[in-house]
């Protein structure tokens, strides 16, 4: 196995949950449905859970740096995206739409890396977690369309 590999799949899957923990924040102060806020509290502790697992084995693979983030840009982006979208209509429907479509890819990409990455046992785990605490989470998001 090749440790290059290993902080790669790492980084991506970091930067996924610090995304979902940003679209999570951005949006939590338009959500007006109680139960869709305690749904997006647990997944928010998802994220944040995956990340500090990541945090505590990233060090076997790189003792220099730290796990990558989402850069300002793309904070900003996602802040801006949510912004716009929901200027004209922040719904629990849009809301909850918008919240499916970063899901959605956060599967995506997650899914590639199970599928294309030869990482060490530990991490597929990790890589595995992450895509099904998003396949949960796109479930139980579908109830508040």
């Amino acid at each position: 196995m090749n440790d290059k590999n290993e902080i790669n799949v790492l980084d991506e899957l970091n930067k996924g949950a610090c995304m979902g923990m940003d679209a999570i924040h951005y949006i939590l102060d338009k959500v007006e449905d109680e139960d869709l806020k305690k749904e997006l509290d647990r997944q928010y502790r998802e994220y944040k859970e995956i990340s500090e697992e990541i945090n505590k084995i990233y060090k076997n693979y790189n003792k220099q740096e730290e796990p990558h983030k989402t850069n300002a840009m793309n904070k900003a982006m996602t802040w801006y995206g949510i912004e716009m979208k929901t200027m004209i209509d922040d719904s629990t429907s849009k809301i909850t739409e918008l919240l499916l479509q970063g899901t959605n890819m956060g599967i995506i990409e997650g899914r590639k890396l199970l599928n294309h990455k030869d990482t060490d046992k530990k991490i597929n785990e990790l890589v595995k977690k992450y895509v099904d605490i998003q396949e949960k989470a796109v479930e139980k998001l579908k109830q508040f369309l």
